[in-house]
């Protein structure tokens, strides 16, 4: 992988990671990009305003992916829960079970509680 992203950045005229230090900083650079442009588009197609970017997972994690993408999209990003995906699988089968009621707004509100997001406000 990392020979396939030299060969892309110099094939499109871009800096060409020299060291691992680089390399990671270009890939992160990279999503943060991919991250600005999506939330773009997808306002553009719902013609809705976006107020906040949401990264959770692994990825929520990483400051300065959390950070670039705040300055790329020029929005708050709000980061967490690292482990979303098990959270949201237990809670629906706990709803599932009677063991949880509410809506998806309600069960949202309690994963918040259990586990408040780290905020990147969007730098220079």
């Amino acid at each position: 992988m990392p020979a396939r992203i030299r060969f892309y950045c110099a094939e499109h005229g871009l800096p060409v990671p020299g060291t691992p230090v680089e390399l990671m900083r270009s890939i992160v650079e990279s999503l943060a990009a991919a991250y600005a442009e999506t939330v773009r588009v997808a306002s553009e197609l719902s013609g809705r305003s976006i107020r906040a970017v949401h990264i959770v997972g692994g990825g929520s994690q990483n400051d300065l992916l959390c950070q670039l993408t705040a300055n790329r999209t020029g929005l708050t990003v709000l980061a967490g829960p690292v482990e979303a995906t098990a959270i949201g699988n237990v809670l629906v089968q706990a709803s599932a079970q009677g063991l949880v009621t509410g809506s998806l707004d309600s069960l949202r509100a309690l994963v918040a509680q259990a586990s408040a997001p780290r905020r990147y406000r969007p730098t220079a």
